[in-house]
């Protein structure tokens, strides 16, 4: 589901989708009154996520948990999903929407981005205009089971998939940008939630030089948000999972462009190792964005190391 550019696996076809079910009766309108739930100053359980960033009421980069029932009682959505493909066939999830917790727990305006951190390091990013569009809901039960009970991954390791994961009701792009459209963000195994500023995140990747505001790099800018970001990092900034960070990626893609765009297409023929999906639908116009965005980071002069 992650490495290099996307990092999930394309949405299957949509088969059915239930009615959104608003668990907000009685227990949940009493459960209303003790927003936001209290922040805890340590761990009590494995279980616990961690809560980070830009928070109400204490100093940036402070971090605070919250036990899995503490987000039992804030308000739980519950739907059946059938397009994402973490899971097999219509599954039914609850949780809570991240639009609550960006209400409960940002200090805005500072905080217009939630961070999903994994175990794994992989990351996913949710801008407002994301959760706006797709309603993202932080997972606390699958089927009506515990963490314990869920699933393995969908990759085949047999890795459990807590203790939280994020899904939709279902997912529709909302944005098209050449041969990339907007990707369902569904990361598993999540351990953290960072509240942050989407300009400070995304600035650490912001193109160099006189090339920067060329609308043929800023479409490879906005491509490498969504997809690359997720696991390959500039500094502290961005998924550190594939080991790999920006600079590399921005050699490789100055020193041989040509092996970059087969890498991004089908990494498996490149290197049988590689865990990333390939990038088929990419045209060539997608690709050439992606390589005139990373060698704003670079010149021809550096590494020609491949991957």
């Amino acid at each position: 589901m992650r490495l290099l550019c996307t990092t999930l696996l394309a949405a299957t076809s949509l088969l059915f989708t239930a009615p959104i079910i608003d668990l907000a009766g009685d227990a949940n309108a009493a459960a209303s009154t003790a927003y936001p739930p209290k922040l805890r100053t340590t761990r009590l359980s494995p279980l616990d996520l961690e809560i980070a960033g830009e928070l109400e009421g204490l100093p940036s980069g402070t971090t605070r948990y919250l036990t899995h029932d503490d987000l039992l009682t804030l308000r739980q959505t519950t739907y059946t999903v059938a397009d994402d493909p973490n899971f097999a066939g219509l599954t039914q999830v609850s949780g809570v929407p991240l639009e609550e917790l960006f209400r409960d727990l940002a200090a805005n305006p500072d905080s217009d981005l939630i961070v999903a951190i994994c175990g794994d390091q992989y990351r996913a990013n949710y801008p407002q205009s994301y959760i706006a569009a797709h309603h993202p809901l932080l997972v606390l039960s699958v089927n009506g089971k515990p963490p314990s009970e869920w699933p393995k991954d969908a990759e085949g390791h047999g890795s459990d998939m807590g203790p939280y994961m994020i899904s939709h009701s279902k997912f529709t792009p909302s944005f098209t940008i050449l041969g990339h459209h907007d990707e369902p963000q569904i990361p598993w195994g999540v351990v953290r939630l960072e509240f942050r500023n989407a300009k400070t995140v995304f600035g650490a990747i912001a193109p160099h030089g006189p090339r920067a505001t060329e609308p043929q790099v800023q479409d490879g800018y906005r491509i490498a948000q969504q997809n690359c970001f997720r696991c390959h990092n500039m500094g502290d900034e961005g998924g550190h999972k594939a080991g790999r960070p920006w600079l590399v990626l921005s050699a490789w893609a100055t020193a041989s462009p040509e092996y970059f765009a087969a890498y991004v297409r089908n990494p498996q023929a490149s290197n049988p190792r590689a865990q990333m999906p390939g990038n088929p639908g990419y045209d060539d116009a997608t690709v050439r964005a992606l390589i005139a965005y990373f060698q704003t980071f670079s010149s021809p002069e550096q590494s020609k190391e491949k991957p």
